[in-house]
C-alpha cells in the first residue's frame, strides 16, 4: 500500500476513526458510572459507602489491567484483545444485572467489566496506531483522545436520561452491546497489526528512514527500558495528568460550590472544560507532528497547572469560563502526548507494555487525588491542600517534560547514554 497520503487514502485512518469510535465507548463507560450510582444503591440496598468502594475496587482493577492489555497486544496482536475484552465487558453486564450479592456485583461491575474496559481503551489501541504512524503519529494519537473526550461529553448525560427512562439494568447491557457490536467488527476487518514498511511517509521520508535504520542499534528490552530515566519522567507526568483530571471531575464542583458558585455555574465550568477538549486535542494534534513533543507536553502540563490555581482564585462566573476554556484546551494532551514520545523514543514493540504501565501511574495519581480532595477539605478547611497540590505537580510535570529527549532515535539502543 502506497504511503501516499495526497495520492491515495491511507488505511491507517481508517483504523484510527474506528478506535475512536471504541474509545468514545469504553473511555464514555468508564468514567459515566455517575448516572447508575444512586439507582444501583436504592435496588440492590447497597449503601454508599459499599458501592463506592465497589467502584474504587473497579477504578483499581482497571489500572492494574491496562499494562496486561499492552502486555497481550504485543504478545498475541491487537484484534486478540479487543474481541476478549469485549466478551469481558458483555458477561461482566449480564451478571451485574442479575445479582443482588455484593460480593458477585464486586466481581462484575467492579472487577470483570474494568478489565473488558481496559481491554478495549486506548492503551490497548496505541500500538497499531503508533505502528501504522510515523510522520503523522502525533495527529493520530490525538484523534484517539478527542474519542475519549467525546466519550466524556456524550456517555455520561446519554446514560442519565436512558437510566431515567429504561433502568440501570437496561442501560448498561445496552451500552455493553453497542459496544461489543462495534467492536467485534472493527477487530476482525478493520484493525491490522501490520503496518506498510513505509508507514505514511512520503518517499523521500521512507527512503531517510530506512538509510537510518540501518545505522541504529537494537532496541531495548522491557526490563531495560522500566530503568531508565525517560520512562519514569513519563510516568511522573502521566501520575501529574491522572490526579488533575481526576480532582477536578470528583471535587471540582463541590469546591466552586462551596467558593459560593450555584450549581448550574459550577456543573458549566466542569462542562466547559469537556467540550473545549474536543477542539483542544484537534489544535494540539496539528502542533504534535511540527514541533517537539516534549516542549508541547510541558506547555500542556504548565498551562494546566496554572489553570488550577486560576480556579480556586476565580471570583465571577466570566473567570471562571475563561479558565475553564484555556484549561480544556491543554485537557487531553498529557496521555497522548506521552503515548506518542514512548513510541519514539523506545520503539514500536515496546509502546504497548510502556504504555500500560505509565497509564497505571495516571490510574494512581487519579486515586490519590480522589482521596486527597475530600481528606484535605475535612482536615484543613479549604481546598488548596488539594487544588494547590495538583497545581504544584502539574508545574513540576512540565519542567521535567523538558528533560526527556528531543528527538525520537535518542534513545533506541541499549543504555545509550542519553537514557539515564
Amino acid at each position: 500500500m502506497r504511503s501516499e497520503i495526497g495520492t491515495r487514502w491511507y488505511f491507517g485512518w481508517n483504523i484510527v476513526a474506528a478506535a475512536a469510535v471504541l474509545t468514545l465507548l469504553s473511555t464514555g463507560m468508564r468514567l459515566g458510572a455517575g448516572p447508575y450510582f444512586l439507582p444501583i444503591a436504592l435496588e440492590l440496598g447497597f449503601s454508599r459507602s459499599l458501592l463506592s468502594a465497589i467502584m474504587a475496587g473497579g477504578m483499581l482493577c482497571y489500572g492494574i489491567a491496562l499494562p496486561l492489555a499492552g502486555f497481550l497486544v504485543s504478545r498475541y496482536g491487537t484484534r486478540k484483545v479487543l474481541l476478549a475484552g469485549a466478551a469481558a465487558v458483555l458477561m461482566a453486564a449480564v451478571i451485574a444485572v442479575n445479582t443482588r450479592d455484593a460480593g458477585t456485583f464486586l466481581f462484575a461491575f467492579g472487577g470483570l467489566l474494568s478489565v473488558g474496559l481496559a481491554f478495549t481503551s486506548p492503551v490497548a489501541l496505541t500500538p497499531v496506531i503508533s505502528h501504522w504512524f510515523t510522520r503523522q503519529r502525533g495527529m493520530a494519537l490525538f484523534f484517539l483522545a478527542t474519542g475519549a473526550m467525546a466519550g466524556m461529553a456524550v456517555v455520561t448525560p446519554v446514560a442519565t436520561l436512558a437510566v431515567e427512562w429504561f433502568g440501570w439494568r437496561a442501560t448498561l447491557v445496552g451500552f455493553s452491546a453497542l459496544l461489543a457490536a462495534c467492536t467485534v467488527p472493527t477487530a476482525l476487518f478493520i484493525v491490522r497489526d501490520v503496518a506498510p514498511v513505509s508507514t505514511d511517509l512520503l518517499p523521500e521520508e521512507a527512503h531517510a528512514q530506512r538509510a537510518r535504520a540501518a545505522t541504529l542499534p537494537q532496541p531495548l528490552e522491557p526490563s531495560e527500558a522500566v530503568r531508565t530515566g525517560t520512562f519514569w519522567k513519563i510516568v511522573f507526568g502521566m501520575f501529574c495528568c491522572g490526579f488533575s483530571m481526576n480532582l477536578l471531575g470528583t471535587h471540582g464542583m463541590p469546591m466552586l460550590m462551596d467558593h459560593g458558585f450555584d450549581a448550574i455555574t459550577s456543573a458549566m465550568t466542569v462542562g466547559v472544560v469537556g467540550v473545549a477538549a474536543i477542539a483542544g486535542t484537534l489544535l494540539l494534534g496539528s502542533l504534535a507532528d511540527r514541533m517537539p513533543r516534549r516542549n508541547l507536553l510541558a506547555a500542556v502540563y504548565i498551562v494546566r497547572g496554572l489553570g488550577f490555581f486560576a480556579l480556586v482564585l476565580a471570583t465571577s462566573g466570566l473567570e471562571l469560563y475563561f479558565t475553564a476554556t484555556v484549561m480544556g484546551l491543554v485537557w487531553a494532551g498529557g496521555a497522548a502526548l506521552s503515548a506518542a514520545i514512548l513510541a519514539d523514543v523506545y520503539g514500536l514493540r515496546l509502546v504497548g507494555l510502556l504504555y500500560g504501565i505509565a497509564y497505571f501511574g495516571h490510574q494512581l495519581g487519579a486515586s490519590l487525588s480522589s482521596f486527597l480532595g475530600g481528606w484535605g477539605y475535612e482536615h484543613f478547611g479549604t481546598h488548596w491542600v488539594a487544588f494547590g497540590a495538583c497545581g504544584v505537580l502539574l508545574l513540576a510535570g512540565g519542567l521535567v517534560s523538558l528533560q526527556l529527549p528531543r528527538r525520537a532515535t535518542l534513545l533506541i539502543g541499549p543504555y545509550p547514554a542519553t537514557v539515564r
